[in-house]
């Protein structure tokens, strides 16, 4: 019995060492929210002078490759907040450094600052000055977030232990800004093991929302050359037997409508996906888990057509979620082909363009997220199970080279480049405040 007893109080220590370990272990990784409150409190106070920033560079749009005066006001600014500062990378790219009080982890902040040809009339009362420009797409709410963050952070700069790089990309519109600042060598300048990003959405003010792996959806513009093809009218005044002609050569419209007929068998949507208003449908859009966008593979109709003498270019626009099924397709379609009538009119089947697409790393995603909703509420936080298409975003070129996570940040009114694309700038204070707790909170991760 007396043996029992100290096997049991012996038991009951190592027990009770273990919920003492474990309730300390997790009271030191109880969020810190002091400084928070003080994020929170300073964004409110610049948040006039963010608002006349961004309204500045709304008034003045500049198109990708032409973003002169807009980096200038970039400069200037990171510079009156004492960070270190590059220009002119990979054209009017701008590189600001914000060094914290003891070395640490890298992260980077990107933000584009293009803006996009358009007419449409401007809907508010700071419209553009600049004919047949606008930002109709953010880019002036996102450089504005990127400034204003900077501003937050370097106002902590003794409670940050590690280096912020804020990275303003130019020539984002064209997919061609993030390249060209990488190769003008931007990665010999900084060293991040993250890099991070956002874009506007239509969804509430105060949320954000991301997903694990891709982002948008792949794009690629598929090309099938087809051979020996004669006209409709040569076929039946020889025959009378429409698609039958002598030496191997086959009718045109045949052609056209058997890969058309062949292409729409791989197609796994419907109508209602082509509705770009149904990604936020909750009923079927990307915050269902039953989202129709979640794995696609669609087409874009019509198909492409060219003609040169007895060769058939028919060129197919397709996006899907799948990349291993995108690059499988020109195989299976080729083998298709190949056990068709039309076998030997087959000249070839590739792909003539293609982009990377946004992708985000997993456990970034899901760390940065549940960091945002414990500092902010669980509401900050929409969940995401689609894949959007009809956009991609050149930052996808930085995660070749850096892990990050790309979010889309509630205030918009509508998709962005479409006509009537307006902001609620309470978007600002909102991007401002959980991206510079979020990247605080990143900062103490070892």
């Amino acid at each position: 019995m007396k043996n029992k007893l100290i096997i049991t109080s012996g038991l009951l220590i190592i027990i009770l060492g273990l919920f003492i370990g474990f309730h300390t272990s997790c009271k030191s990784k109880v969020l810190d929210k002091s400084i928070h409150v003080l994020i929170q409190k300073d964004t409110d106070d610049i948040y006039d002078s963010l608002v006349k920033i961004r309204r500045d560079f709304h008034m003045y749009p500049e198109l990708a490759e032409h973003e002169k005066r807009t980096s200038q006001k970039i400069e200037s600014y990171l510079l009156a907040l004492g960070l270190e500062v590059r220009t002119n990378i990979g054209g009017y790219g701008v590189l600001g450094i914000l060094k914290g009080n003891k070395d640490g982890k890298h992260i980077a902040w990107r933000a584009d600052i293009d803006a996009f040809q358009s007419d449409f009339p401007d809907l508010v009362e700071f419209e553009s000055q600049i004919k047949g420009v606008r930002h109709i797409c953010g880019h002036d709410v996102h450089a504005t977030i990127g400034l204003g963050i900077a501003n937050i952070l370097s106002k902590h700069k003794d409670k940050i232990n590690g280096t912020i790089y804020f990275i303003f990309q130019p020539a984002e519109e064209t997919f061609r800004g993030a390249e060209k600042m990488i190769e003008d060598g931007l990665f010999n300048i900084i060293n991040p093991s993250e890099i991070y990003a956002l874009h506007m959405a239509p969804l509430p003010v105060g949320v954000i929302t991301s997903k694990e792996n891709e982002v948008f959806s792949y794009y690629r513009t598929l090309k099938i050359k087809m051979k020996g093809i004669s006209k409709e009218n040569e076929v039946s005044s020889y025959f009378r037997i429409p698609n039958i002609v002598m030496k191997g050569s086959s009718n045109e419209d045949a052609i056209i409508k058997y890969i058309q007929n062949l292409i729409k068998s791989y197609n796994t949507v419907d109508e209602q996906f082509w509705n770009r208003e149904n990604l936020e449908n909750p009923q079927i859009g990307i915050s269902n888990p039953q989202s129709i966008y979640k794995n696609y593979l669609a087409f874009q109709e019509p198909f492409k057509i060219k003609k040169e003498d007895d060769l058939l270019e028919i060129s197919i626009f397709l996006i899907g979620t799948d990349i291993n099924v995108i690059e499988s397709l020109p195989m299976k379609l080729k083998k298709t082909i190949e056990n068709s009538p039309y076998a030997d009119n087959l000249d070839s089947i590739s792909y003539i363009k293609s982009y990377p697409t946004v992708n985000n790393d997993s456990k970034l995603t899901q760390e940065t997220l549940n960091t945002i909703q414990e500092v902010y509420g669980q509401s900050s936080v929409i969940p995401s199970f689609g894949v959007a298409y009809g956009s991609n975003d050149d930052f996808a070129y930085f995660q070749h080279h850096v892990p990050g996570v790309y979010f889309f940040l509630g205030g918009s009114n509508s998709i962005p480049h479409s006509p009537n694309f307006e902001v609620d700038e309470e978007c600002i204070k909102v991007g401002v405040k959980y991206f510079s707790s979020m990247i605080i909170e990143r900062l103490k991760n070892e």
